[in-house]
């Protein structure tokens, strides 16, 4: 950081915010894999106005942040983070909206749970959100990778996006004004999603519960959810899904340490001990390069990955 991290620069993170403020914070804490170094700030505003004034005190001292929700898809090197991560997990907003032509639209903070979605929708029959049963994470996160499953992703159903960019206050972008492609969402430098408005329709609640059912037994059978794990590694390149490519290359099992490549599917890493960050993006980087070598696909990490290496 240009601007050093002291008791004078926590005094006034914590003038701005009435959330929780930590230095030096092990992300290892945080961060579903279970890895990733320190980073010199960890701070939870309570609300969107705070998230707005700590983004433009950062912007203003050109200290480097990012916004991060329940670090599910994240991996901090080893070295740590060298500024700011706010985390938007206070952000828990939730409510349904209708506008005049009586679609059901649903509000939600950045930092509310998919599963709390899913819960929520179920509760008041609301259909389109059955895919995202079983997905980890927030719905901040979701929509910076367009998370999607079973031939759905969240660009299908968002309606607007509640957008911070760094020297402005927060905008409500329409889904026109909103790039989506495969697993992300192009957003300016520096900005932070704080809520959405969701389109879904009303549904029968039997026939969600059913969908919701059979996905979760299906993430059961083919996803290894006993260990500490980000998810789906990779993107899934045209044509041939990920964990395919890996398995047909014999790297089911492959470890670095304490990291694994899952034997139930090639496309996750999983934290079987003591993992350290650099293990994962070891086993990242060896996976990638036997893929390249034997099947000429280049594969791009879907997972995050930020920080200094130790």
């Amino acid at each position: 950081m240009k601007h050093s991290v002291d008791e004078a620069f926590g005094r006034q993170v914590q003038q701005i915010i009435s959330g929780e403020v930590f230095f030096n914070e092990p992300m290892n804490r945080h961060a579903s894999l279970g890895v990733g170094g320190n980073a010199d700030v960890f701070a939870c505003p309570e609300n969107e106005r705070e998230v707005v004034g700590l983004v433009g005190f950062l912007v203003d001292r050109d200290i480097p942040f990012y916004p991060v929700g329940n670090c599910t898809n994240l991996v901090v090197r080893d070295g740590g983070y060298r500024g700011v991560l706010i985390s938007l997990r206070r952000l828990q907003g939730l409510e349904m909206r209708t506008d005049s032509t009586e679609e059901i639209l649903l509000y939600a903070e950045a930092g509310v749970s998919l599963a709390r979605l899913t819960e929520f929708t179920l509760r008041e029959s609301l259909a389109g959100l059955e895919f995202c049963a079983g997905i980890p994470g927030t719905l901040g996160g979701a929509l910076r990778m367009n998370a999607g499953a079973w031939g759905s992703e969240m660009k299908n159903i968002v309606s607007s996006v509640h957008l911070l960019a760094p020297g402005r206050k927060i905008e409500e972008i329409p889904r026109s004004r909103l790039s989506f492609s495969y697993r992300n969402l192009d957003l300016p430098r520096g900005g932070v999603i704080t809520a959405a408005l969701l389109a879904l329709r009303r549904g029968r609640r039997e026939s969600i519960k059913t969908r919701v059912e059979e996905i979760m037994a299906e993430r059961e059978k083919r996803h290894p959810l006993t260990f500490r794990s980000a998810g789906s590694v990779f993107k899934n390149p045209a044509g041939t899904p990920a964990g395919r490519l890996i398995e047909e290359t014999g790297l089911k099992g492959l470890r670095v340490g304490d990291a694994v490549v899952s034997e139930q599917h090639g496309n996750f890493i999983v934290n079987t001990g003591a993992a350290r960050a650099h293990d994962i993006l070891a086993l990242i980087e060896i996976v990638r390069r036997t893929v390249k070598e034997q099947r000429g696909i280049e594969l791009k990490t879907e997972i995050v990955i930020i920080g200094d290496e130790q």
